[in-house]
């Protein structure tokens, strides 16, 4: 059995303001870096094999604490990268409500995309790609994946067939541990949205 540890990058100052999308120069800020070391301490004795991350700023600089404490080094992967939003990105959240395709984005999830932009299918299919090359990779092993709350949760709706629609029912809050572990026989989520920093 591979064991995937997700992590959702720690916060950075937009997070709930802004949809950020694939915005560059999004960094964390001190709580966020506090999170990350916070994420390190909990993860050290855990005999992780290898790290991989989002190409995103606020990602990387999530999953570098970690890698300095492993002596491992931090592989960028596409595979993980945030949702395109399209047109949205960098939109105020207080802007987008009175948007009636954002709003139809939201509760349909499974056949709309953000326009411009990516659907939730194509990202759960890239994230679900990446989870098979790395079971082929590291088969007994555990991996760090340092990604963002959307496509962490398409990862974990599909292990637990639950909808795309139904995204909003549980929550990938900033620096969480999301555990599961995978095999031939299929994954088995063994939790979910674990806080380690507030």
């Amino acid at each position: 059995m591979t064991t995937l540890v997700l992590v959702r990058h720690a916060a950075h100052d937009r997070v709930n303001r802004v949809l950020c999308g694939r915005m560059p120069g999004v960094r964390l800020g001190p709580k966020g870096r506090a999170q990350a070391e916070a994420v390190a301490a909990r993860l050290r004795g855990e005999g992780i094999a290898a790290i991989q991350s989002s190409p995103l700023e606020r990602a990387r600089e999530t999953a570098e604490p970690l890698a300095e404490c492993l002596g491992l080094g931090v592989e960028v992967v596409d595979a993980l990268d945030e949702i395109d939003v399209g047109a949205w990105t960098g939109a105020a959240f207080d802007e987008l409500r009175d948007d009636p395709r954002w709003t139809l984005w939201n509760s349909a999830r499974s056949v709309t995309r953000a326009p411009e932009g990516e659907s939730m299918l194509e990202v759960q299919g890239r994230v679900l790609a990446q989870v098979e090359r790395l079971r082929a990779r590291f088969p007994d092993a555990a991996v760090v994946l340092v990604s963002h709350a959307d496509v962490i949760k398409t990862a974990i709706a599909f292990w637990l067939g639950v909808s795309l629609d139904s995204l909003q029912r549980f929550e990938i809050a900033p620096a969480s541990l999301s555990r599961v572990v995978v095999g031939e026989w299929g994954a088995k989520v063994l939790s979910l949205n674990e806080t380690v920093a507030s």
